[in-house]
């Protein structure tokens, strides 16, 4: 079975960076024609994509994102990270790793995590 866990900091200060790591047991991230993604949630809005890593290591981040986002990953530990800097209050949101495989989609998810921006 696969499952996704998601951890990092709840509470993160405004113009810090955010760093949340993905620990996958159950599959290997180098699997062929897998991308393991990074989403978060807002309060009262809808889910919104923040990039991937492939199975290879390329990365595609969301172009409103992009220069402040960073995808990494461990194969070692079976593990991908995202960094997000200069972090506002807007980026208050629970945060979503998740699988899509290129012909089932997104098939698994971690629980999230929520993670605050507040002084």
């Amino acid at each position: 079975q696969v499952q996704l866990q998601e951890s990092g900091p709840g509470l993160v200060k405004p113009s810090q960076t955010l760093s949340l790591t993905c620990t996958v047991s159950g599959a290997s991230i180098a699997t062929v024609y897998d991308y393991w993604n990074w989403f978060r949630q807002a309060p009262g809005k809808g889910p919104e994509w923040i990039g991937f890593v492939s199975y290879s290591g390329d990365l595609v981040y969301n172009a409103s994102l992009n220069s402040r986002t960073s995808i990494s990953r461990d194969t070692s530990k079976n593990q991908f990270t995202l960094q997000l800097i200069s972090m506002t209050p807007e980026d208050t949101a629970v945060y979503y790793c998740a699988r899509r495989r290129l012909t089932a989609g997104y098939d698994y998810w971690g629980q999230g995590t929520q993670v605050t921006v507040s002084a």
